[in-house]
Formats: structure tokens, C-alpha cells, sequence
């Protein structure tokens, strides 16, 4: 199981985007609504993601912080006919705004390096960074190769 947890953090530490899975609060429905985002990990493997209070994924996320969070391998994308066939992890969890402080710059120190185009908003007031909490995760190595795998082994923490 260590092998599907390094190759999940591989995935996190690559990926410079994910989709975002939140349940709908605009018309009442709850229903998913999925969006893509800019996404950098901290050196645990938390996601942190630079989002606007204006944009519907963050008003989702005040209203019910779970989510899900699709990374897939898109540097060996171009080169497979098969895009099922490519390693992509889901991961699960709760989402909240990272409160102003040493913490929060030391992250979006982090985000901008990532993501220097970031640089041109971040500094806006709408805009904050959120990290996940991670519950657990659900990785596809590839075809017929589907693990979950808890909070604990894909953020490299002892077994829970």
C-alpha cells in the first residue's frame, strides 16, 4: 500500500490544477458542480487553492466546506491514446479558508510560486486561500489498479 500512497503524493506534488467538486448552494439544489482550479500542495500534502468569495465554488464551500478533488497525470496525457488508462487520484475531504497570519503568507508564498500568474489577484480582497483537510482518497494507478487509501497514507502519516 505504500506504493499507491508515494505514487498519490507523486500526483498531488505534480498536478499545478484539479477539478473541484462542491454540492450547489446557488439555486438550493445541492447539486455538484464541478469547476477547475489553480492548486498547489503544502509540504504535507494538503491542497491549497487560491479561490475568489465571488466565484460559486467558494460560496459552496462556506455553505458546506466537503469537496472533492481531481488530480490526474497530464504530463504524460499528449502521449496515451487511452485517458482512462492514466493514473488520477480523488481526494475527499473538507475545505476552509486559511486564516490571515505567518501561516497564511507562508502559503500563498508557496501558491505564487506555483502559479506566478496568480500574482495579477491574489492580492485582491475577494480573493483567499482555503487548504483541505484530507479524509481519504480514491486512486486510479491505472486500468483495473483502483485503491482507496486514508488520510494517513496519502499525507504520509502513521497508519490510522
Amino acid at each position: 500500500m505504500e506504493k499507491m500512497a508515494d505514487q498519490t503524493r507523486a500526483l498531488l506534488r505534480d498536478a499545478g490544477q484539479a477539478a473541484l467538486a462542491t454540492a450547489l448552494v446557488r439555486d438550493g439544489s445541492g447539486w455538484p458542480y464541478v469547476s477547475l482550479v489553480l492548486v498547489c500542495v503544502d509540504p504535507n500534502h494538503s491542497p491549497v487553492l487560491l479561490l475568489s468569495d465571488l466565484a460559486d465554488h467558494a460560496k459552496n464551500l462556506k455553505a458546506d466546506p466537503r469537496a472533492a478533488l481531481l488530480f490526474e497525470d497530464t504530463g504524460i496525457r499528449q502521449s496515451e491514446s487511452d485517458p482512462l488508462a492514466l493514473p488520477r487520484v480523488t481526494l475527499l475531504g473538507q475545505v476552509s479558508v486559511v486564516e490571515e497570519g505567518d501561516e497564511c503568507d507562508r502559503l500563498k508564498s508557496r501558491f505564487l510560486a506555483r502559479h506566478p500568474s496568480a500574482r495579477t489577484y491574489a492580492g485582491f480582497g475577494d480573493f483567499k486561500l482555503y487548504r483541505m483537510s484530507v479524509e481519504r482518497a480514491h486512486l486510479v494507478a491505472g486500468f483495473g489498479q483502483v485503491h482507496w487509501l486514508s488520510a494517513g497514507e496519502v499525507l504520509g502519516l502513521a497508519s490510522d
